[in-house]
């Protein structure tokens, strides 16, 4: 038995669409199957695969674990003592349930993420083996004493004045709708953002770029709704993105991976100095 408390991203939204967001190996036949029986109830009610859910109810799920999730291969790319950092795949949370925290807390007595990445955004990410890692990492990442790399595959051929350019904008974070609003002046409740862009390779028949993108703030959405805010949406992308594009190119998750993290102190990092210069690519 499995139970969800529904949260501000989902309310009044149908239960089927929060089951298949929580639970990645659920399939339709299972699904429906389950509502059949009556194994799925919201507040100990019975319901059916139109019901709406809304802010703090309960869900309760009676499906066997296995017809729930995916078997998630998790490929580690570097592990010390203090620190392991792998490559997350599409299609998964970094922390929640069925998370790739949840999965790495099988194996480890004692992970933490020390940054997130979107459920759709594949790459790189660091978690600590011990609370002093996890103290340091989060207090560089804080300093942008931490380097942090995407590849970006874009709708359109971006214009920019350099070959790398670095953008000041303003992200406005809607916690009931779950999206983001960019503007490129101040506004009230705005923050402030800045992200570099670098054109990797362009593609003018087929109207696409590749670009490099580098984090200086780590706001939420920030590089999907800042390219879409100028006007070159990550292909895939179904919430910034353009669904008659993201058809006609045949993907179904936002083109956007996680690629290089470096380490660059500036301060002391106590045990993790030895991480000091040290770049991590996939």
């Amino acid at each position: 038995m499995k139970k969800l408390i529904i949260d501000n991203k989902f309310d009044n939204k149908k239960v089927s669409d929060v089951l298949y967001f929580y639970f990645n190996g659920l399939t339709k036949n299972t699904l429906y199957k389950a509502f059949r029986k009556k194994d799925i109830r919201i507040n100990n009610v019975r319901i059916n695969e139109d019901s709406i859910v809304h802010l703090n109810d309960e869900i309760t799920i009676y499906i066997v674990d296995d017809l729930l999730y995916k078997n998630i291969n998790i490929q580690k790319v570097y592990e010390d003592e203090n620190i392991l950092i792998v490559n997350k795949p599409t299609d998964i949370e970094v922390v929640g349930n069925n998370s790739l925290t949840a999965l790495l807390e099988k194996e480890y007595s004692y992970v933490e993420p020390c940054h997130r990445l979107d459920r759709n955004t594949t790459g790189l990410v660091i978690f600590a083996k011990n609370k002093t890692a996890l103290d340091i990492l989060l207090d560089k990442f804080k300093k942008q004493e931490i380097e942090k790399h995407y590849l970006a595959k874009v709708y359109g051929i971006p214009n920019f004045a350099s070959n790398k350019t670095t953008l000041i904008a303003y992200l406005f974070k809607d916690n009931k709708k779950s999206i983001v609003y960019i503007s490129d002046v101040p506004k009230k409740g705005y923050v402030k953002i800045e992200t570099s862009f670098t054109l990797i390779e362009k593609n003018v028949k087929e109207n696409y770029s590749i670009l490099d993108v580098e984090l200086h703030t780590g706001k939420t959405h920030q590089i999907r709704a800042h390219l879409a805010h100028l006007g070159y949406p990550i292909l895939g992308d179904g919430k910034y993105g353009i669904n008659e594009v993201n058809k006609k190119f045949g993907y179904k998750t936002q083109q956007l991976c996680s690629y290089i993290l470096k380490f660059n102190f500036k301060t002391d990092a106590g045990i993790l100095n030895y991480l000091n210069g040290k770049e991590i690519k996939i």
